[in-house]
């Protein structure tokens, strides 16, 4: 069956493509993520399952923001008396979300456990004073 028939297959429920389109498949690029505030720290939740964190994924800071981004490959096989079928999948994942203001590199801790990554990120009591420097004013 083409994937087109697929989804017009009158079987399915019947908004399922729509709850696909605003929700993002899960198999696509899209990565779902939860944000809440624990204490003193933002803490960020993103849904990963079937990924190898230390070579699947990338956590990284820049520009007052987070940045998660990775790969993953999927391959099932079925073999039973009379056939064979494999399956594959692959692709890019990535999201970028802001941090509060004064969050640091250094202070970011991540973990992977059951599927979902989670990011502690800790906010600051009072943001950091933007550097500032004497300009020296000279007579006409």
């Amino acid at each position: 069956m083409s994937e087109l028939a697929h989804w017009l297959d009158p079987r399915r429920r019947p908004f399922e493509l729509l709850e696909k389109f605003f929700e993002g498949d899960t198999s696509s690029a899209a990565i779902k993520v939860e944000e809440v505030r624990d204490g003193d720290s933002l803490v960020v939740r993103a849904e990963l399952p079937g990924i190898d964190p230390e070579k699947d994924v990338d956590v990284s800071i820049s520009d007052g923001s987070l940045h998660i981004s990775g790969h993953r490959e999927e391959k099932t096989e079925e073999k039973s008396k009379d056939s064979y079928r494999t399956e594959f999948r692959y692709g890019s994942f990535s999201r970028t979300l802001p941090l509060p203001e004064g969050a640091t590199a250094e202070s970011v801790t991540a973990s992977y456990k059951d599927g979902v990554l989670e990011v502690r990120v800790p906010i600051p009591a009072t943001p950091p004073a933007p550097p500032s420097s004497k300009v020296q004013v000279t007579r006409g």
